[in-house]
């Protein structure tokens, strides 16, 4: 099998290079397979012009770090790039509040539980904020994870942030006294739009079914919102009537509250990234006073499992 060679400076020896058929064949699996870990990032390999190259050491290097039989399990890949420093997902106020606080470096990126969780595994962030009820409605965040990672992966984990109460959100005083989802649909309030990979969004779907309600039968307020914060804001501007949200985005506008469900809030990093310091920096901060203190001025959080472990891959 010919091999492709990097050049080296003078004097230097030569790296060998295979691109994506030779290293197929070099492990004995189909390229399409190969392919399926260059986008997990689950194996070394570097971008050249556009084309695909795995160095033959590192290769060899990966290779003696896995246990036989092993070989098409994706881990962590030596020499993986370190993603963005970015907490993609769900918003949440206690998160954003601690991510600044903390000094962890991390930034967030409000884009919904979908869009959050598609971002990591593209490796364009470091964690994945999510609230993503399993279509059983019995858990959460499960069966997002393992379907965006595949039954193949073993280096991601799921770490609780928090359990949030979570409910129809409805202007100060409850004037038109709503008692739950039906009466918004019956009488055709201003509900605030989410977008379709948001957890919220979700939630209201999994009700409205369980109503026998369908979404097209809300009158939605033009063009969704991307955070808690924008819910409450729309409600308290009198620009939509009701919408689905977290009882701490309730309160902080002054609005009237109604439970739906209690809800776990994960963040979902490479098994590595989580021992790394932006990610133990947030959690340390995330066992202290002041954390615990803002939760509760806050409302609607209940953090005693932060920082357990509930899925891992």
């Amino acid at each position: 099998m010919a091999k492709s060679r990097q050049a080296a400076p003078a004097g230097a020896p030569s790296v060998e290079m295979l691109d994506t058929r030779e290293v197929a064949a070099y492990l004995r699996l189909k390229e399409r397979r190969i392919y399926d870990l260059v986008r997990r990032q689950a194996i070394p390999h570097v971008r050249a012009t556009g084309k695909l190259l795995f160095p033959r050491e590192r290769i060899d290097a990966w290779l003696a770090s896995k246990s036989e039989g092993d070989d098409a399990r994706p881990t962590p890949a030596q020499g993986r790039a370190p993603p963005p420093s970015i907490i993609a997902g769900s918003h949440d106020p206690l998160l954003e509040w601690a991510a600044r606080e903390s000094g962890c470096g991390l930034a967030i990126l409000a884009c919904g539980s979908r869009a959050g969780i598609a971002r990591l595994a593209a490796g364009e962030a470091t964690a994945a904020a999510i609230h993503w009820r399993d279509s059983t409605g019995d858990g959460y965040n499960g069966e997002l994870i393992r379907a965006t990672f595949g039954p193949g992966e073993h280096d991601v984990v799921a770490l609780e942030w928090a359990q949030r109460r979570q409910g129809l959100l409805l202007p100060r005083g409850n004037p038109r006294r709503v008692r739950g989802i039906v009466d918004v649909a019956r009488r055709k309030l201003r509900v605030v739009a989410r977008q379709p990979g948001a957890g919220s969004h979700r939630l209201l779907e999994q009700l409205l079914a369980a109503d026998a309600l369908a979404p097209d039968g809300l009158r939605w307020m033009p063009g969704p919102v991307h955070a808690e914060t924008e819910v409450a804001a729309a409600i308290a501007e009198g620009r939509a009537d009701a919408g689905v949200g977290i009882e701490a985005a309730a309160r902080e506008r002054g609005l009237e509250f109604i439970p739906l469900a209690t809800e776990r809030l994960d963040l979902v990093c490479r098994r590595r990234d989580a021992f790394e310091p932006p990610l133990q920096a947030l959690l340390a901060f995330g066992r202290g006073k002041s954390l615990a203190a803002t939760a509760r001025s806050l409302g609607g959080y209940d953090i005693a499992g932060l920082g357990r472990v509930s899925v891992n891959l």
